[in-house]
């Protein structure tokens, strides 16, 4: 499914639809299953806090992933996405209840490239703090 965004349509500045994703420790478990990455900060509170954790964190990656949700979401064709690179700047704290945690994706057209690309720059805030930097993607529209 290819995207239907129009290069010449889209205007720096242009805001993606923002969204909220939970992560609860069930959904660390599965992501563990799914990456192979057990290590235990991601699913051991003592562990966790032996190692100077607050409690167990999320994912890297996998909040990464969820990230780039919103520019996918925005592109419908996760294939539009033809760089993406962030800088971890801050652990997403999954605490052991049943609300978790949420992270809180914004992102804005910042760039127009050659060859019908955009950047779009993302910001990703968790509790308050920004847990993802410099996290930028370019697409290709057409």
């Amino acid at each position: 499914m290819a995207t239907t965004i129009k290069f010449d349509e889209v205007e720096v500045g242009t805001e993606l639809p923002a969204q909220t994703f939970s992560v609860t420790r069930a959904t660390l478990v599965q992501y563990a299953g799914a990456s192979g990455d057990f290590n235990p900060i991601h699913w051991n509170e003592k562990f966790a806090v032996e190692v100077g954790l607050p409690d167990v964190i999320a994912h890297g990656m996998f909040t990464m992933a969820e990230a780039i949700r919103v520019v996918t979401d925005w592109t419908g064709d996760p294939a539009a996405v033809v760089e993406y690179g962030v800088r971890f700047t801050k652990p997403v704290v999954v605490p052991n209840d049943d609300k978790g945690a949420e992270v809180e994706v914004s992102a804005k057209v910042a760039a127009k490239l050659d060859d019908n690309r955009v950047r779009v720059d993302l910001t990703a805030m968790s509790a308050g703090q920004k847990v993802l930097g410099m996290s930028r993607a370019v697409v290709q529209l057409v």
